[in-house]
C-alpha cells in the first residue's frame, strides 16, 4: 500500500525526523492563507499523487510570490498528473502541499528496503540526492552505499556513523543523521514497510538535516495489524478494477493490451502473458484467480476483464491441481451466464479431470473454443483479438 508524501512526513515527524513546515490544501482558495501562515518568501506547491517523477510531470512548482502559489494550486488541483511512472491517464490530484522553501546546501539520498536475496533490511544511501536512484545505480553504482542490518538486532549508532562517514558528512551532522536513520528504521520495522525513501534528504545552509520528500510502501499482507496505516489508504489513487479485484481475493493488474487473461497461479499467469506476447499479441491484464477457484470468483474475474475498453478476446488458462477441472468448467459456464460474457473466449484446461472439463465446455450452448495445448490456445486467442 502506498501513502502520500504528506502522510509520510507526518510519520517522519512522529519519529524524530525533521521535515519542512507544510500545509495540505484541497481548495486553491486556501493557498493564500497557507502561504501567510508558513511565512517566508518562497513556497513550493507539490501535487499529492501515488507516483514518482512528479517534478518531471510538472507536479512540483516553486513559487516566489503568493499569487504564483495560488495559480500553481489552481493549475494542479482537480487535474490528473502524468509522470514517467503513471499510465497515459495519470493520477488525480485532489490535494497539494504548500511547503516553505528551504535554503539547500547539499542533497543526499537515504532509503531502506527489503533485500530478498540476503533476507535482510538494507540501508541505501548516496551523495547523489535528487536524482533517480535507479539511474545512479545503473550509471555510477559505486556511489550507492549499502548496509545490511542484522535481522535479529537493530541498527546501531555505530552503523549510522559508518554510513555518515561514507557520505563524507561533517562530524557535527552525525547525531542528526543517526536520529533520521533510526527514525526510518523504527517506521520500517514498526509498520511492516517494504520500502522507505527520502529523496532528497537535504542539509540546509544552517546545518539542519531535513527530509524534503518522503515515500513509503507498506506490505498489504500486514495491514491487518497496522490499523493506523491502513486508514491512510487513498482509494482515489488506485485503479478501480484492481481495487474491486482485491476485494474478491483476485490478484489483478491492468495493462494496455487486447487479450484478457484469467489464470490460476502467479507463475502460470506470467508464463501465459509471455506466450501471448511471443505470438504477436498483447495481454490486457495480469489476473491470478488463485488455487481455490470458485464460480463466484471466476464471475467477478470475467466482469473485471470485460470492463476493459481495449479487450477483444479472453484466454482462460487453468491448471486443475487443488480443484478438479470438471468443477472449474462448470464454474466457468455459471460465471459466463451470470456476467453475460460477449467477448470471444478460449479455454485451456490441464490437470485433474482436464478431459472431462473440456468436454463439458465443448458441449455447452456457449461459443467457447477449448484447447488442451497452451501454445495453440495462445495463438488462437491472439488471432481472435486481431
Amino acid at each position: 500500500m502506498h501513502i502520500h508524501e504528506y502522510q509520510a512526513k507526518d510519520l517522519f515527524k512522529k519519529n524524530g525526523i525533521k521535515v519542512p513546515n507544510f500545509i495540505v490544501v484541497s481548495n486553491a482558495n486556501k493557498t493564500e492563507a497557507a502561504c501567510e501562515k508558513l511565512g517566508g518568501s518562497i513556497w513550493v506547491v507539490k501535487a499529492q499523487v501515488h507516483a514518482g517523477g512528479r517534478g518531471k510531470g510538472g507536479g512540483v512548482i516553486v513559487c516566489k510570490n503568493i499569487q504564483d502559489a495560488i495559480s500553481a494550486s489552481k493549475k494542479l488541483l482537480g487535474k490528473n498528473l502524468i509522470t514517467p511512472q503513471t499510465d497515459s491517464n495519470g493520477q488525480p490530484i485532489n490535494e497539494v502541499i504548500i511547503e516553505a522553501g528551504q535554503d539547500i546546501n547539499k542533497e543526499l539520498y537515504l532509503g531502506l528496503l527489503v533485500d530478498r536475496g540476503s533476507e535482510r533490511i538494507t540501508v541505501l544511501a548516496s551523495t547523489e540526492g535528487g536524482m533517480d536512484i535507479e539511474k545512479v545505480a545503473s550509471e555510477t553504482p559505486e556511489k550507492i552505499i549499502k548496509k545490511k542490518i542484522d535481522p535479529l538486532g537493530k541498527i546501531t549508532i555505530d552503523e549510522c556513523n559508518e554510513i555518515s562517514n561514507e557520505l563524507s558528512l561533517d562530524a557535527s551532522l552525525h547525531d542528526q543523521f543517526a536520529k533520521t536513520l533510526l527514525g526510518l528504521y523504527a517506521i520500517f520495522t514498526g509498520h511492516d514497510a517494504n520500502l522507505i525513501e527520502i529523496n532528497p534528504l537535504i542539509i540546509t545552509s544552517d546545518n539542519q538535516i531535513m527530509a524534503l520528500d518522503g515515500k513509503i510502501d507498506f506490505d498489504d499482507n500486514a495491514l491487518y495489524r497496522n490499523e493506523s496505516i491502513s486508514i491512510l489508504r487513498d482509494v482515489a489513487q488506485e485503479d478501480e478494477k484492481e481495487r474491486s479485484a482485491s476485494e474478491h481475493q483476485l490478484n489483478y493488474i491492468s495493462l494496455d493490451g487486447t487479450v484478457g487473461c484469467m489464470v490460476n497461479g502467479a507463475g502460470l499467469a506470467m508464463a501465459t502473458m509471455d506466450l501471448i506476447e511471443y505470438h504477436g499479441g498483447s495481454p490486457a491484464n495480469f489476473l491470478d484467480v488463485g488455487g481455490g477457484t470458485t464460480s463466484e470468483r471466476v464471475a467477478k474475474a470475467f466482469e473485471i476483464i470485460q470492463s476493459g475498453k481495449n479487450v477483444k478476446a479472453i484466454l482462460v488458462n487453468i491448471f486443475g491441481g487443488i480443484v478438479r477441472c470438471d468443477l472449474i468448467a462448470n464454474g466457468i459456464l455459471q460465471a459466463i451466464e451470470k456476467v453475460g460474457l460477449i467477448l470471444p473466449i478460449v479455454v485451456r484446461l490441464e490437470g485433474t479431470n482436464a478431459a472431462e472439463g473440456l468436454e463439458i465446455l465443448s458441449a455447452s450452448n456457449f461459443d467457447i473454443i477449448t484447447e488442451a495445448d497452451l501454445t495453440k490456445a495462445a495463438k488462437q486467442v491472439v488471432e481472435m483479438a486481431k
